[in-house]
């Protein structure tokens, strides 16, 4: 079996997108974080920091996956 040369290049990009996105959720966090009340920020902060992790490991097993071919 050889590496899937379209997902390797989807995550190539998302790789360059990531941080953008990152940044840019980043600063609308703390712009609107103090208008909300004190569960909504827990949330959203928890929401942020999971789906940031998620997405840092979907890329990291994307690739090795892909690339050893599982």
């Amino acid at each position: 079996l050889l590496a899937s040369l379209p997902l390797q290049m989807m995550l190539y990009f998302n790789l360059y997108f990531f941080p953008v996105w990152f940044l840019a959720e980043g600063m609308m966090l703390q712009l609107k974080y103090q208008l909300l009340p004190q569960h909504y920020q827990f949330l959203l902060v928890a929401a942020f920091l999971l789906l940031s992790l998620t997405e840092c490991s979907r890329l990291y097993l994307g690739y090795v996956g892909n690339l050893q071919e599982k």
